[in-house]
């Protein structure tokens, strides 16, 4: 993507009903989305589904945004949430014994529960704003600006190996933080954590 992207003005855009704006943040973010949904769901198709499901989320709580939410974290925790719930649903559907063990039960879309969704990337937020500088920046450039591993290093001006290394102890560290203060999100986020491996 072009460096000189500057999200909040689209953000700010997509508030007033902007389709131009939601077309920017779609071009800017549709790859990376697609394929945190392909590594959950292993099925283009159904990937190609839920990517239009999550961008059709946005539009429709376009008016929720602040110019300072990020559209990537966003992005990430709903499509996260939609890929989910369709897994659990074909467990649903398939597995007889799905009703002794809750923890596999439909959650609500948190696209549509707000108090869900705030909580959600509130704990991602807190997560990624412990680790170093370094390892922050090339996090949010590839999870939340879906820049791949060689834009990134190309553009910090270090080796793709590092990116590598520093996206895997990012997910480390996030997942740390998370068994530590948050209990009752681990099941989740142990998950969403092994299913991305960068």
């Amino acid at each position: 993507m072009k460096s000189d992207y500057l999200e909040q003005q689209d953000v700010q855009q997509l508030v007033l009903g902007d389709v131009s704006a939601f077309n920017r943040l779609y071009a800017h973010y549709h790859k990376q989305v697609h394929a945190n949904i392909l590594k959950l769901v292993h099925s283009p198709e159904l990937a190609s589904e839920l990517l239009q499901d999550v961008f059709v989320s946005l539009w429709q709580n376009r008016f929720k945004f602040e110019s300072r939410e990020s559209v990537g974290g966003w992005l990430f925790v709903v499509s996260y949430n939609k890929s989910l719930n369709s897994i659990r649903q074909k467990l649903k559907e398939t597995v007889e014994y799905v009703a002794d063990y809750p923890h596999l039960a439909i959650m609500a879309d948190s696209a549509n529960d707000d108090e869900e969704l705030n909580r959600q990337l509130a704990l991602i937020d807190d997560a990624i704003e412990i680790l170093p500088a370094r390892k922050k920046e090339v996090f949010k450039l590839c999870r939340y600006e879906g820049r791949s591993k060689a834009d990134v290093a190309a553009l910090l001006g270090i080796s793709q190996q590092s990116v590598s290394d520093y996206l895997k102890q990012s997910n480390k560290a996030i997942k740390m933080h998370v068994m530590q203060h948050y209990t009752s999100y681990v099941p989740e986020v142990v998950l969403l954590f092994f299913l991305l491996q960068f």
